[in-house]
């Protein structure tokens, strides 16, 4: 696998998002699939309600056809799986908020549990195929032996990613420009540890990300929903999973991490000491609450995100 041979896969998948997207865009509108705005967000973005959503549908068919054309592989199976079965409970989701016509599908219950059995799923058909469960610490090149241990801590990277994502989801070209930084840098990453199938399916998967941000960039024309949010970050988990990578996402995905810890540290301190630490969170709506354009912080954080992208494959190719 050369750089012509990716160079090919990002440009296919990227032509059959940008081919589907504005086929899809008018029947999301007849069944009337708009986004419901949640009230307590911030006031300029009540416009924006009724915008055709679900567009995670697009993604994942360019990403998956894609990945499929250019390695047809077991490897790309499991890969699919956890993609696919992440963005099937975030379908549902929209589904019920569109049914419901209301900013809330599923309970976090039901949405957590779903995606537990995902991750579960996940983890038994690594354990069929006779996976060593254990973590490659960073700067060492030492392995820590997990054992059974790893099924909680797999779940708990998938769930915490896919949620992380989903929370990173609320300006347009937010969450689709970051998580193409994010699976850019895996892109690399598996090609240096000659993970071919791995590097292609990370590389489809930008590809569809950047045709859809075509049209997902502000003013956006069509939102991934769940359906998308949710399934790019149990597939960047999942990349992150197959190259031994896990503890590198933190690096890697540091965006999606201050997105959801300012969700945490928020809803923390409000409870325990009835103040406020940012003006809203998750963190995007701080700055945009702060004077900032909605293009002013979804710029600056794709530079932060391909920043953190950066230091992480400098010390990952450095230790």
């Amino acid at each position: 696998m050369d750089a012509k041979s990716l160079s090919s896969v990002l440009i296919v998948s990227f032509l059959v998002a940008v081919a589907l997207t504005p086929l899809a865009i008018p029947l999301l509108r007849r069944f009337k699939f708009g986004q419901v705005i949640r009230s307590e967000g911030p006031t300029r973005h009540q416009a924006k309600a009724g915008t055709p959503t679900m567009g995670g549908i697009m993604i994942l068919a360019a990403a998956v056809f894609t990945a499929w054309r250019f390695s047809s592989s077991p490897t790309t199976g499991l890969l699919v799986l956890a993609t696919v079965g992440f963005g099937l409970v975030g379908l549902l989701d929209d589904t019920l908020k569109v049914v419901r016509r209301r900013n809330l599908g599923l309970t976090a219950r039901q949405k957590l549990a779903l995606q537990v059995a995902v991750a579960v799923v996940f983890y038994l058909v690594l354990y069929a195929r006779g996976w060593h469960f254990e973590l490659r610490l960073p700067f060492s090149g030492a392995y820590l032996q997990m054992g059974f241990l790893y099924l909680p801590f797999l779940a708990f990277l998938m769930v915490g990613t896919a949620n992380a994502v989903n929370i990173t989801d609320g300006l347009d070209g937010l969450a689709a420009g970051t998580t193409a930084i994010a699976f850019s840098a895996f892109v690399l990453l598996a090609w240096l540890e000659s993970q071919w199938d791995v590097s292609v399916f990370a590389t489809a998967v930008v590809g569809a990300l950047l045709g859809f941000l075509v049209f997902n960039l502000h003013p956006a024309r069509v939102f991934m929903g769940d359906t998308g949010s949710l399934a790019l970050g149990g597939g960047l988990a999942a990349v992150a999973v197959l190259t031994r990578s896990e503890l590198w996402l933190v690096l890697i995905g540091g965006v999606f991490v201050m997105e959801a810890l300012s969700v945490i540290i928020q809803v923390v301190s409000y409870q325990s000491f009835g103040r406020r630490v940012f003006r809203m969170s998750p963190l995007h709506h701080h700055f945009e609450l702060g004077g900032w354009s909605e293009w002013r912080v979804v710029t600056s954080f794709w530079l932060a995100s391909a920043l953190l992208c950066c230091a992480a494959l400098y010390l990952y190719t450095r230790f």
